[in-house]
C-alpha cells in the first residue's frame, strides 16, 4: 500500500507562499525578459510614453512592448519600418542648457516663479533658507525611497524646498514605471507643485497650444504618480508620554510612589505645554495655508501634503534664455489619464495569450519579428504618428487590410459596425455597385452576375430600413453622384462626352 505523501513543511515562522506573492512577479519579469531578449536591458517608461499609452488604451501591442521594456525604435528599424519619431539632438542640448539655467543658484529663479504664479500671498522664498536636498541613491528603488524621505522632511521643515529630478513610481498595467519629473517644489505649508521645464518659447505669456497640451498630459502623469507616493507616506504620530506604570508591573507605595507621581505630573504638564504649542503652531500654519490656497477644491489632501491641480510650465521668454512661467490647470488631463490607465489590459494577461516562440529580440530575422508583432492586436490611429515608433508599420498594415481606422477615430466611431473600407463602399452603393468600380460609387445598376453578390452583411438587406449608418452612407453617395452630375463629370472623374 503506497504511503501518501505529505506536503513539504514551510520553515518555522514562515507562511506558505501566496499565489500572488513574489514568485508570480519573478515569473512575469522572466517572461518579459524573454520577450525582450536576454541581452537587451529594459527600456524605462517615461511620462511622454505613458501619456501616449493613456491616449490609446486599446492598443495591446504598445502596452505589452512598453511593459516589457522593448526598444521600439530599434524594433521598427529591424522590421524595415524606421520611424522619424523623436526629439532632435539640438532640442535636447538646448533644453538641458535652459533647465540648468533655471535651476542655477539653488533654484532661486525657479522658486521665485513658483511663488509668483502659484502662491503670491505667501512669504517670498529666501535663498539663504531654501533647501535643495540630495536625492541620490543606488538603484531606482533607493531613489524612490529617498524621494519619499526628502518630501516628508521638506513638509516638516516648513521652508521652500526644491526637489531636483525626484523619482516616482506608478503601476501601469501591472508593471511598475519609474518617472522623473523636472522638479517638485514644496511650499512652507506643505503644498507641492510639479514643475515642467520645456525649451519651446512662450511668446507674450502664451505657449504653443499643442506643445503646452502635450506638456500638461506629461505633468498629469507625474501628479498621478505623486498621489501614490503621498498615500504611502507614513503619518506622523503625536508625541505621547512614557507610560511608567505600564512598563513597571505592580503597585508602588511610599516615597517611590510619591516620586513617580510628581514625575508623572511634571511630565504631563510638559506634554500639555507641548500640545498647546503644537495646537497654536498648527492654527497659525493653517491660517497661512488658507491664505495661500485660493480655493480648497484646487488641492487634494494626502496626509500632511497638499497636491496642486495646477502645474507650473516654465519656458524661455520671447526666444531668449530668460525663464517665464505659466500655471496650467491639469484637472481634465488628470482625470482622463487616470481613467485611461485603469482601462489598460494587464501585461500578464496579454503575455499569456501569445503563441509559443513569440519574441521581440531585435537580433532575430525581420520575418520572425513581424510575425511576433502581428500576434499582438494593435489599435492604430493617425495620432500614433506623433507618439509611437511603430506607427508607420501599423499604418501600412491597416492600409493593406483596408481598415477605416486610418481615417481617424472620429470616422471610425461614426461608421459603427463597418470596420473596413470595402464594407463602407459596399454599404454606400448597396448591391447595385459593381465590384471593380466601387471606388466610383456608381449607383447605376450592374448586370446581375454570380460574382456581384454583396460582400457586406449589411448590404445584403435593405440598408435604408435596417441601419442608420447605411442610410447616411447611401444619402452621401447620392449627393456625391448629384454633385458630379451637375459638374458634368462621370463618377470616375472623366468628363462626359
Amino acid at each position: 500500500m503506497p504511503v501518501p505523501r505529505t506536503p513539504p513543511r514551510s520553515p518555522a515562522g514562515s507562511a506558505p507562499a501566496s499565489p500572488t506573492g513574489p514568485a508570480p512577479a519573478r515569473a512575469l519579469r522572466q517572461r518579459l525578459a524573454e520577450l525582450r531578449g536576454p541581452e537587451h536591458p529594459p527600456r524605462p517608461l517615461d511620462a511622454r510614453a505613458l501619456a501616449a499609452l493613456a491616449a490609446n488604451p486599446g492598443c495591446r501591442r504598445r502596452a505589452l512592448l512598453d511593459g516589457a521594456g522593448v526598444d521600439k525604435t530599434a524594433l521598427a528599424a529591424a522590421i524595415g519600418s524606421p520611424s522619424a519619431f523623436g526629439q532632435s539632438q539640438f532640442a535636447l542640448v538646448r533644453g538641458n542648457a535652459f533647465e540648468a539655467r533655471v535651476k542655477a543658484d539653488g533654484g532661486a529663479a525657479l522658486l521665485r516663479l513658483v511663488h509668483a504664479h502659484t502662491a503670491p500671498q505667501a512669504e517670498a522664498p529666501d535663498p539663504a533658507r531654501s533647501r535643495v536636498p540630495d536625492l541620490g541613491a543606488s538603484g531606482p528603488e533607493g531613489r524612490v525611497a529617498r524621494t519619499a524621505l526628502a518630501l516628508r522632511e521638506a513638509v516638516a521643515a516648513k521652508a521652500w524646498t526644491l526637489l531636483d529630478h525626484p523619482l516616482l513610481t506608478l503601476d501601469v498595467a501591472g508593471s511598475p514605471a519609474y518617472l522623473e519629473p523636472d522638479a517638485l517644489v514644496v511650499h512652507p505649508g506643505g503644498r507641492c507643485t510639479v514643475v515642467e521645464i520645456k525649451s519651446f518659447p512662450m511668446i507674450d505669456g502664451t505657449a504653443d497650444p499643442a506643445k503646452a497640451g502635450a506638456a500638461a498630459r506629461q505633468a498629469a502623469v507625474y501628479v498621478l504618480a505623486l498621489e501614490g507616493l503621498v498615500r504611502r507616506l507614513p503619518e506622523e504620530e503625536p508625541p505621547e508620554p512614557e507610560r511608567l506604570a505600564a512598563e513597571q508591573p505592580g503597585a508602588r507605595t511610599g516615597e517611590e510612589a510619591r516620586t513617580d507621581e510628581r514625575a508623572r505630573a511634571d511630565e504631563q504638564a510638559q506634554v500639555d505645554e507641548r500640545a498647546q504649542a503644537d495646537d497654536e503652531t498648527r492654527a497659525d500654519e493653517q491660517a497661512r495655508v488658507d491664505e495661500r490656497t485660493r480655493t480648497d477644491e484646487q488641492a487634494r489632501t494626502g496626509g500632511h501634503v497638499l497636491l496642486d491641480d495646477k502645474v507650473l510650465l516654465v519656458c524661455p521668454k520671447d526666444f531668449s534664455n530668460l525663464p517665464a512661467g505659466a500655471p496650467v490647470d491639469i484637472r481634465r488631463q488628470l482625470s482622463v489619464t487616470r481613467r485611461q490607465l485603469a482601462r489598460l489590459t494587464r501585461v500578464e494577461e496579454i503575455a499569456e495569450e501569445l503563441p509559443e516562440g513569440t519574441s521581440f529580440d531585435v537580433g532575430r530575422p525581420p520575418e520572425e519579428l513581424t510575425a511576433s508583432l502581428e500576434s499582438v492586436p494593435a489599435a492604430y490611429a493617425p495620432e500614433c504618428l506623433a507618439a509611437c515608433e511603430l506607427a508607420f508599420h501599423c499604418r501600412a498594415r491597416s492600409r493593406a487590410e483596408g481598415q477605416v481606422t486610418v481615417l481617424g477615430r472620429g470616422v471610425r466611431a461614426e461608421l459603427g459596425a463597418l470596420t473596413t473600407v470595402e464594407e463602407v463602399l459596399a454599404t454606400a452603393c448597396g448591391a447595385q455597385c459593381p465590384g471593380p468600380d466601387r471606388q466610383g460609387l456608381d449607383p447605376a445598376p450592374a448586370e446581375p452576375t454570380a460574382a456581384a453578390e454583396p460582400t457586406s452583411p449589411i448590404a445584403a438587406t435593405d440598408p435604408t430600413a435596417a441601419d442608420p449608418t447605411a442610410r447616411a452612407l447611401r444619402r452621401a453617395a447620392a449627393l456625391r453622384a448629384e454633385a458630379l452630375a451637375g459638374a458634368g463629370l462621370r463618377q470616375g472623374g472623366e468628363e462626359r462626352a
